[in-house]
């Protein structure tokens, strides 16, 4: 599999969980804090390799996708701060549907960034040949991927 159809079959897997805990009703308390532990391992595996492959290789390959690379860092940034807020708060707090709704946002408009923006720049200046690299790279590194958001290197940044 190449490294951006890895990225957008994340990118599914997390909507389909996403539009659970849209769905789950006002009381299904326990439903959304599973679901929201499910997402949190998702999106941090995918951060992760995301910022310590596919960007550092898209950036030298594809000059002109550096502005993206350094706002898509900067959108993690958040992300992975509201997956650390969400894993110490309880479902029933008053807050939490909230930043759930945030994030859930953030990411939806990080992913149609990346999407129709600039994985067509990265596929062409890259290839085929170096797509598939990349992506049993980023195969391998998933497996052991950090789940704890504060581990992913944006978090710092």
């Amino acid at each position: 599999m190449d490294a951006i159809t890895l990225l957008k079959d994340d990118h599914k897997t997390v909507e389909k969980l996403f539009k659970k805990f849209e769905e789950a009703g006002d009381g299904a308390k326990k439903t959304k804090q599973k679901l929201v532990e499910q997402i949190t391992a998702e999106l941090t595996k995918h951060t992760y390799i995301e910022e310590t492959i596919f960007y550092p290789a898209a950036r030298k390959v594809v000059p002109a996708t550096e502005d993206h690379v350094l706002e898509s860092v900067e959108e993690h940034h958040i992300v992975v701060w509201l997956l650390s807020e969400l894993a110490k708060l309880d479902p029933s707090d008053e807050t939490y549907d909230a930043k759930v709704t945030v994030l859930i946002e953030n990411v939806r408009h990080h992913v149609e960034e990346e999407e129709q923006d600039w994985f067509p720049e990265v596929r062409k200046g890259m290839g085929r040949k170096t797509l598939q690299e990349l992506g049993e790279q980023m195969t391998t590194a998933k497996a052991d991927a950090p789940t704890d958001p504060l581990k992913i290197p944006s978090a710092k940044a």
